[in-house]
């Protein structure tokens, strides 16, 4: 256990903040780069050249799923060392492995060079980036919140989640100009590009995650972990302390979360690969598109978690989630009709009313548990709602629309479907009380509320 001499000084709300957008920006920029490259071009180059297309299409996203069955175990990891050693350590660490696999995704063989071995690099890659990503948004979260002043942790904790908004914008738009040199270079030597350049983008986090200080809440929690060792020489595993008293606000954070995680690749990485495939759509049209929408979310969404702090993160949440349910259909159905202003205005308002899921989310999460096992509740929450959810969701698109010869509305009822459980779980969460620890306050002034209040 780590032995504090010094207490860890309150740093401004809003470096802590920039410091929580910056890795999760780079983090969340490779894991879309592979998304995106997933629905264009992994099913010519990691698979043989005679597979039938949709089975090529569904194995490329398949690569892309597999990243999410590590993620609950890079968050009970991560959150476990988030809990007991700090937050800084972990967000530099899960910064370098995402880092490294990004890069040399790029430079893998395809399958016409090494066979069945470029697939098995590739997910091999794939599942780093999985533990990565599963231990970083946890700790970017609790960067921002537990350093956000008195009733301000939902717009503070929506930076970690501008980082998504921040990652799309960034992939979707490299991938965009790789393409304004042509299909066949942009299938041959273009989609490697993003890949090698996360390397720049991963120097510039490290500078400024290695310069933080880690949150005030940490000196209260080796203060309790000091005194529990004195007391019983021994120390409870954060993930056993979830799973036994806190299983309920679990599993109800995975169902609340479902459409902003699994909804969001339906209408990002299959409305491309449906686009593409099934309407033969500009690529680059489509690219676009999704750039602005990202945009308009990296826009939006601080605003929306100003709104959650003066009105309540679950009213916005679930405001969100009904617009969701309502947009599902047109989203897909003004596809079939080819006009670029009808697709970009429907993109434009799922992005919307999708940034009113991202915002708000992170504080309502971290209310949910105490401070000494926030990290790792947080993160098994997040993590497995995107194992379950969000890693399979393009696969399991593509094959609820082939089931209907192609059809895009099976997937756009299910995302409906999943929306509306997401409401009744987002007002579930009003239920559970925990204690909810600003920073810097005194542990004689901690406050029980509802979660999210």
């Amino acid at each position: 256990m780590t032995d504090r001499t010094t207490p860890n000084k309150p740093q401004s709300p809003y470096r802590s903040a920039f410091a929580a957008l910056a890795g999760t920006s780079i983090e969340w920029y490779d894991f879309y780069a592979f998304a995106t490259a997933a629905a264009l071009v992994f099913d010519d180059v990691f698979f043989p050249a005679d597979m039938p297309t949709a089975l090529k299409t569904i194995a490329s996203f398949a690569t892309f799923a597999v990243g999410f069955l590590l993620r609950p175990l890079g968050g009970i990891v991560f959150g476990h060392i988030g809990d007991r050693v700090g937050r800084k350590k972990t967000l530099v660490i899960t910064l370098l492995m995402m880092g490294i696999a990004s890069f040399a995704i790029g430079l893998l063989p395809t399958y016409g060079q090494v066979g069945a071995l470029a697939p098995i690099l590739l997910i091999t890659l794939r599942l780093i980036q999985g533990v990565a990503i599963g231990g970083e948004w946890g700790g970017a979260v609790l960067i921002a919140v537990e350093n956000a002043p008195k009733g301000r942790a939902t717009f503070f904790g929506s930076f970690a989640q501008l980082g998504s908004s921040v990652g799309a914008l960034l992939s979707t738009g490299a991938f965009s100009l790789m393409n304004l040199f042509g299909s066949e270079a942009f299938h041959s030597w273009g989609w490697r590009v993003p890949f090698l350049a996360s390397s720049v983008l991963v120097i510039i986090g490290l500078v400024v995650r290695t310069k933080l200080e880690d949150t005030p809440v940490m000196d209260d929690i080796h203060a309790g972990q000091s005194e529990k060792a004195e007391q019983s020489g021994t120390s409870r595993l954060p993930v056993a302390e979830v799973l036994q008293k806190d299983w309920k606000t679990v599993l109800v954070g995975v169902f609340a979360l479902a459409t902003a995680t699994g909804g969001y690749y339906v209408v990002t990485s299959y409305l491309l690969s449906y686009g593409t495939g099934e309407l033969h759509l500009s690529e680059s049209m489509l690219l676009n598109g999704l750039s602005l929408a990202a945009f308009l979310e990296l826009v939006v969404t601080p605003f929306l978690a100003l709104l959650g702090d003066r009105v309540g993160a679950h009213r916005v949440v679930v405001a969100g989630l009904a617009g969701v349910v309502l947009l599902s259909l047109p989203q897909f159905m003004v596809m079939g009709t080819g006009s670029v202003v009808l697709i970009y205005l429907t993109m434009l308002a799922m992005r919307l009313v999708m940034s009113a899921l991202y915002g708000p989310i992170a504080a309502i999460l971290a209310d949910g548990f105490a401070p000494h096992v926030r990290y790792t509740g947080i993160s098994l929450s997040y993590q497995v709602c995107n194992m379950v959810f969000a890693g399979f969701a393009p696969v399991t698109a593509v094959w609820l629309s082939s089931l209907a010869g192609g059809a895009y509305w099976p997937p756009a009822v299910a995302l409906m479907v999943v929306s509306v459980i997401g409401i009744w779980c987002t007002l579930r969460l009003r239920a559970y009380h925990r204690i909810r620890v600003d920073a810097g306050t005194p542990p004689a002034e901690r406050v029980t509320m509802p979660v999210g209040a």
